[in-house]
């Protein structure tokens, strides 16, 4: 039986045993649990039994042993990538919304993304694309792959059929898994995606989308001038979003004291014709720049967020069983 999207086993209806759900505690304190039988929400404050949830529909407020009140909602996609179990730094929501927006994700389109991390881009791009679309993922790291696949099962009880997810390199593997001019859209999601702007350009059919997600000045630099000398792409563009919100009580309305700055940028360019070059745009004073300057941009340079073993094998055996549970329900 071929898995899609739209047999996506996304709940509505009462709660039910291997549902994710979204506690709202005392002074707006967030807990997600994954609802079974018998078992309890501990807290300092006393345990609330998973059977006082079960078969109430979404909505309810229910109490703990204790008479503490909590709000039991199923999460929001937004809500499910922020409490996920992860194994890699994820991209925000609020960054999410605008590679599918700006990237112009449409039904049917197919899409490349590297990489993976903890599956939460991967979960709105499959949501974009629909049946029709495909969505390949590229993760250099197993761990993470495994994670990943268990967050996306969890969430929609299945793993779609259009989703195939490669181990590697995107430079290594792209050639091999995409012919050229097959791909509509390329997401990078990795510390220098410099690297593999000749491949994705062989992939991506003309007037196809180039997308990366970067963290620093430098590399977001050294990301667009490669994206030029190529000479395969449109002049790109690059942003950043920040979201704040705001306090709502009464007549007290005002932003938020905190708010999410930054996160990453965001660039963009388009797939010229094969042979032809974008028009150059007029510049007042370009900089120059020379070799001893790219070294400082090199990975080995920037950095990369370590993560213990310990904590991986924690992580994916975390994801693992909210995906155990969530396959269960939907195969009962």
């Amino acid at each position: 039986m071929k898995n899609t999207f739209s047999e996506a086993q996304l709940p509505v209806g009462p709660f039910r045993e291997g549902d994710r759900v979204q506690l709202t505690g005392p002074k707006g304190r967030l807990n997600t649990i994954t609802l079974k039988a018998g078992e309890k929400f501990g807290t300092h404050r006393g345990d609330l039994l998973h059977d006082e949830i079960i078969g109430k529909p979404e909505g309810s407020v229910v109490l703990n042993q204790t008479g503490v009140e909590y709000l039991a909602f199923r999460p929001l996609l937004s809500d499910f990538v922020m409490s996920m179990p992860r194994g890699a730094a994820i991209i925000y929501p609020k960054d999410s919304a605008q590679i599918v927006t700006m990237g112009d994700i449409f039904p049917g389109a197919r899409v490349v993304e590297a990489g993976v991390g903890s599956g939460g881009l991967s979960m709105y791009l499959l949501r974009a694309i629909g049946d029709r679309g495909t969505l390949d993922s590229f993760e250099r790291r197993e761990e993470f792959a495994e994670i990943a696949k268990a967050n996306v099962a969890t969430n929609l009880g299945m793993v779609p059929d259009n989703w195939s997810l490669h181990l590697g390199d995107l430079q290594d593997k792209l050639p091999a898994v995409k012919q050229p001019g097959s791909v509509d859209r390329v997401i990078l999601d990795m510390l220098a995606p410099w690297e593999c702007i000749e491949q994705c350009a062989e992939a991506i059919t003309p007037g196809g989308l180039i997308m990366a997600y970067v963290a620093t000045v430098t590399q977001l630099s050294r990301f667009t001038e490669a994206l030029k000398q190529s000479e395969h792409f449109s002049d790109p563009e690059a942003w950043e979003s920040m979201t704040r919100g705001w306090h709502l009580q009464g007549l007290a309305v005002r932003p938020e004291h905190r708010m999410i700055g930054h996160t990453g940028f965001l660039v963009s360019a388009r797939r010229m014709a094969p042979g032809v070059k974008a028009p150059t745009q007029k510049a007042k004073n370009k900089p120059e720049f020379s070799d001893e300057d790219l070294s400082a941009w090199n990975p080995d340079h920037m950095g990369e967020r370590k993560i213990s073993e310990k904590k991986l094998r924690k992580t994916i055996r975390s994801a693992e069983a909210a995906a155990d549970a969530k396959l269960e329900q939907s195969n009962s």
